[in-house]
């Protein structure tokens, strides 16, 4: 993985558009990914979303108020500023053990390299990434932790 900006300091700071809300990492990202659903193109008006995938315990919003918006469950609630509606984070029910957190939200943007790449099924032609795994979907249950650890190793 080609880091093109310094991995942040802990805790990292994160903040949504308008500076309203302010959130902090005190650990790096289980992995980064790149998601091509239409959902994802739809939400953030491009051809993917980028996501840092944060352990739970580690993430927090430390100032601001949120909003759901996008989806509200049951398959993932989508969590918004109220002020800028920037795409924040996204939280998946049954996967508490991590937050989805936009990486471009961080104040260094180290974690954007999409480590692996998501519903390349529904992949806009053009579109191209860094990523070094592309499913069709979501990975299987048993490819990922063995793509938490080449991630964590590739840092």
């Amino acid at each position: 993985m080609t880091r093109t900006t310094p991995t942040p300091a802990s805790p990292a700071i994160g903040t949504c558009r308008c500076g309203a809300l302010r959130m902090e990492i005190t650990a790096p990202p289980l992995a980064t990914a790149a998601c091509h659903c239409r959902g994802c193109q739809k939400m953030s008006a491009s051809a993917f979303s980028l996501t840092a995938m944060i352990p739970a315990q580690a993430f927090s919003v430390v100032s601001g108020e949120l909003i759901k918006g996008g989806i509200k469950g049951p398959m993932c609630d989508h969590y918004f500023c109220p002020g800028c509606l920037t795409w924040v984070f996204t939280r998946i029910p049954g996967m508490d053990g991590f937050v989805n957190v936009r990486s471009v939200m961080f104040d260094v943007p180290a974690w954007t390299d999409p480590f692996i790449e998501t519903m390349c099924a529904e992949k806009l032609p053009w579109a191209s990434t860094p990523a070094r795994h592309s499913y069709e979907g979501f990975p299987p249950p048993e490819d990922l932790e063995p793509l938490m650890r080449e991630y964590a190793a590739s840092l």
